[in-house]
């Protein structure tokens, strides 16, 4: 199954038979006290700088958030989509809690983005569904209801299933724009998480066959040496049924792990993109030394 978005003139599909969707995570304030504070005055001028470096890492998506406490959302979010798509012509994955924010920002967007997020609460449901449909949107669901995350895959499952069906048939949404997040957890907090997270993604490929992302860095939160964290568990995911992955593609390790892993996995025909990638850092380390 393919999930295609789009900006106004670049496509990327997402699929079990392409590429590792690389999702950049960095336009995002979480946790970045100084950004916030720009944001805050108005000033967006840190957003080209976290583009420009994602692009030049290898990202393939960029999310972008613009959640700052004591902003108008709606109209920070708008902004910074307008500039991001002046910037670059990467498609965007538009990530917001809030209804209006997210409104406002698929008004304004150029192409076909991939909303970030949906749960399995009816509320939320019939909140933003209507949204993905009528701009004609892909979007990212969690199979998660009330602010409770199961702990039994199997549940994750049914709600996976709840979501679907509320989406595809009371919304006409396809099956293809639906990108399920597996909801990972970090191993900091307790070792058998991860194994939970890729028994989901495997009973998810299993029964609907549809594409998967999640938030790399949660795995590895709290956690040192995060990095190689990261670059290990995101060759198993893949496997498992993971398609993409909002990351940082500011991480070589991490990079070079999934592109190593599309090769080793069958999607990197005759290793053309994997070659192609050493010769560049080949001749990036030679224009360095002269």
């Amino acid at each position: 199954m393919q999930t295609v978005i789009s900006s106004a003139t670049r496509s990327v599909t997402i699929g079990p038979d392409e590429p590792f969707c690389i999702i950049g995570e960095r336009i995002n304030p979480t946790g970045r006290s100084k950004f916030q504070e720009q944001l805050r005055a108005g000033d967006l001028s840190r957003i080209e700088v976290d583009v420009a470096q994602q692009v030049a890492g290898g990202a393939m998506v960029l999310d972008v958030n613009m959640g700052v406490p004591l902003t108008d959302e709606a109209e920070l979010l708008c902004s910074a989509i307008k500039l991001v798509q002046r910037l670059t012509d990467l498609p965007l994955v538009i990530d917001s809690s809030v209804v209006e924010a997210l409104d406002a920002a698929l008004e304004v967007y150029q192409g076909k983005p991939l909303v970030n997020s949906v749960t399995g609460e009816q509320e939320r449901l019939d909140e933003i569904l209507p949204l993905v449909r009528r701009h004609g949107a892909a979007v990212i669901a969690l199979p998660n209801e009330e602010d409770e995350i199961p702990d039994d895959p199997r549940k994750r499952l049914e709600i996976t299933r709840k979501i679907i069906d509320v989406a595809v048939g009371k919304y006409e949404i396809p099956l293809a724009d639906i990108v399920i997040d597996p909801l990972a957890m970090p191993i900091g907090a307790d070792t058998t998480l991860v194994n939970k997270t890729l028994d989901t993604i495997w009973l998810i490929r299993e029964e609907f066959g549809v594409n998967m992302t999640l938030g790399a860095g949660n795995v590895s939160f709290g956690m040192p040496n995060r990095a190689v964290l990261g670059a290990t568990f995101l060759p198993i995911a893949m496997r498992c049924g993971l398609t993409s992955a909002i990351m940082d593609a500011r991480s070589p390790e991490m990079v070079e792990a999934v592109k190593a892993a599309d090769l080793l996995l069958g999607n990197d025909d005759w290793g053309a993109a994997w070659i192609a990638a050493h010769r560049a850092k080949l001749r990036a380390a030679a224009a360095a030394s002269t």
